[in-house]
């Protein structure tokens, strides 16, 4: 079965939701405006019950089938990032600072587009949730929707995640058994030295060369204790100090991100941010304080439930555009959370435009080419797990 006739025909509202959304994009925990309009589509739609109130702004559509029966989950989030956009498209964000830069319009119009389709037609048994969830970048909305009883309030059997994948044929689906996104840690590295005047550093601790020297053997961690069959990565992506040229400033401050997929890779990361930095700065005869803040677990993907998302997606694009990523991706996800709690998977969904701009980047725009595609792997999925049994 390809793409679902009845979605197609609704392809351009999904659209005008979709850029609606880009116009007016919101960050991790402030998503009123994206929370309410959701809330008003699964109204219209004629959903059975709307749950409000997780994660602040979170939303669940309940959706039963014609009979009894079990109960799966579908996710989407719904935040944005703080970057200025470049698009250049009429719909581009009215919010200075802030845009999609992520595809996360992309995902709440493609499951407000299954939840249409499912409330309309109901051919399956038992129960859906259609969950849109708040702050996947970088607050854990996810864990917070966990931990307020997402799954006590929602009692399902399997949950299912899906992120837009661009660089690979749009309509095409990547999926992957184990472990498909890496865990995530916060880096925070605060260096206090002494500072002077820039003429004179001979009478101060300069804590920007020795930031430079941290930088540089953080580097060696991954290289030189990590053994090379394994995956880790430590980067510094913010670096603060100094506001004038001919001044050794105070202090140094340094944000960064480490990734791994093994617990023991996780420990040995920490372990040589926290000795390299401390050890580097009392060297120079600075101080340095580190946190080393584990954000998110690895998405690891149940393989039972990989199979059934295999079966829906090769229903919906075919055998030759459904394929197995080679390898899983160092990028965090906070869908981890669920999968922890819960049985399910997650897969991605190719979006095409290879020599454009990639996710969190200013000029950065899903595709909306595939929201029929998205829609109709996410009510497939539904309708092949729940399928009626009359």
């Amino acid at each position: 079965m390809p793409v679902i006739n009845r979605i197609a025909e609704f392809h351009a509202e999904m659209a005008a939701w979709r850029q609606d959304l880009h116009r007016h994009p919101e960050l991790a925990l402030q998503e009123v405006r994206t929370s309410g309009v959701v809330q008003e589509k699964l109204r219209g739609f004629g959903v059975d019950e709307i749950l409000t109130g997780m994660a602040r702004t979170g939303v669940v559509g309940v959706i039963h089938g014609r009979a009894a029966g079990g109960a799966i989950g579908l996710r989407a989030d719904m935040d944005a990032l703080p970057i200025h956009e470049q698009t250049g498209r009429d719909y581009a964000s009215q919010t200075p600072g802030v845009m999609h830069a992520c595809g996360h319009d992309g995902h709440t119009a493609m499951l407000l587009g299954a939840a249409k389709y499912l409330a309309e037609t109901r051919n399956f048994d038992g129960t859906v949730y259609v969950i849109f969830q708040p702050a996947e970048e970088n607050l854990a909305g996810g864990e917070i929707m966990v931990k307020e009883g997402l799954f006590e309030r929602c009692p399902m059997r399997l949950v299912f995640g899906l992120h837009n994948w661009p660089g690979v044929p749009a309509g095409t689906f990547m999926w992957r058994k184990g472990p498909v996104m890496a865990a995530v840690a916060n880096i925070e590295i605060d260096i206090t030295g002494r500072g002077g005047h820039a003429a004179h550093p001979d009478r101060g601790v300069d804590p920007i060369v020795v930031a430079a020297q941290i930088i540089n053997a953080l580097q060696t961690i991954v290289a030189r204790t990590i053994e090379p069959v394994e995956c880790g990565v430590v980067t510094i992506g913010h670096i603060s100090g100094g506001h004038i040229h001919n001044v050794i400033p105070e202090t140094v401050r340094m944000l960064g991100t480490a990734r791994w997929f093994a617990p023991h890779v996780g420990d040995r990361l920490e372990a040589g941010v926290r000795r390299l930095a401390t050890g580097i700065a009392e060297s120079f005869g600075a101080q340095a304080e580190v946190v080393f803040d584990r954000a998110y677990p690895p998405v690891v993907n149940d393989a039972a439930a990989t199979d059934l998302t295999i079966r829906a997606a090769t229903a919906v694009a075919g055998d030759a555009r459904v394929g197995e990523m080679e390898k899983p991706t160092m990028g965090g996800e906070d869908f981890a959370f669920m999968l922890a709690a819960k049985q399910g998977s997650y897969i991605m969904l190719g979006t095409g435009r290879g020599n454009d701009a990639m996710p969190h980047h200013p000029k950065y725009d899903f595709n909306d080419e595939v929201l029929t595609v998205g829609a109709s792997y996410w009510a497939t999925l539904a309708e092949q797990v729940l399928g009626r049994t009359a």
